[in-house]
């Protein structure tokens, strides 16, 4: 193709401009942010986040019962499992003391070994957690930029390792970059590239393939 992923990058922010991602105040709570927004709506997590704030301290968070973890965070959907997942992460943290800085003197290769043995946490979630805590050149992939870049005509690979591995190998490493990528992503994807896509205005349609199928006004990626 003629068009790359930079292009895609640029067409985007001239579009929508700088999304500053991602939406929290804190490191903690854009790591719960991760795994609470796992097979859910970030609508749902900031209902939980609201719920969890008064509690949004790592220590506080790991010595509460379960049973009241597992109502503040109802609201983001299958609460038991996200607690349980929760659970082990803060457990992983409190090794480091909850402590950003002794986090950081870890390599990146390191950190992504210890958060996908963490319980719950696949790649996307860890990824995440890298690029946006920890401000590492991790890019994260997701069904949303699968979606994207399937339509406007890349052959993607099969895995997310695969994919992953391509992205940080044609684009420069940089994390703002990055950051900024995933994120124009996910709001091209929820503004035009859907499900069900609004082609008209799209920013990307004179570079884009249409790649789907579309059977009785159904469209399947």
């Amino acid at each position: 193709m003629s068009v790359t992923y930079l292009d895609i990058f640029t067409k985007l922010h001239n579009y929508y401009g700088d999304q500053e991602w991602w939406p929290a105040e804190t490191t903690l709570e854009m790591m719960v942010g991760a795994i609470l927004v796992q097979n859910t709506a970030w609508t749902n997590v900031e209902k939980a986040l609201k719920l969890l704030m008064p509690y949004l301290d790592a220590a506080l968070l790991r010595n509460m019962p379960t049973e009241q973890l597992e109502q503040l965070i109802r609201p983001s959907g299958f609460f038991r499992l996200k607690t349980k997942r929760l659970q082990a992460f803060l457990e992983w943290y409190f090794t480091y003391n909850f402590d950003h800085k002794q986090l950081n003197q870890h390599g990146t290769a390191t950190l992504r070994e210890e958060l996908l043995t963490i319980y719950g946490i696949g790649p996307e979630t860890a990824d995440s957690i890298l690029l946006y805590a920890c401000n590492r050149p991790v890019f994260v992939v997701d069904a949303y930029l699968r979606r994207l870049m399937t339509r406007i005509g890349f052959d993607l690979p099969s895995s997310y390792e695969a994919i992953r591995q391509q992205f940080e190998q044609v684009l420069p490493l940089d994390v703002q970059l990055f950051n900024e990528f995933h994120a124009l992503i996910v709001t091209h994807a929820k503004t035009h590239c859907k499900k069900k896509p609004i082609c008209e205005g799209c920013p990307l349609v004179d570079s884009c393939q249409r790649r789907f199928i579309k059977e009785n006004n159904h469209y399947e990626d």
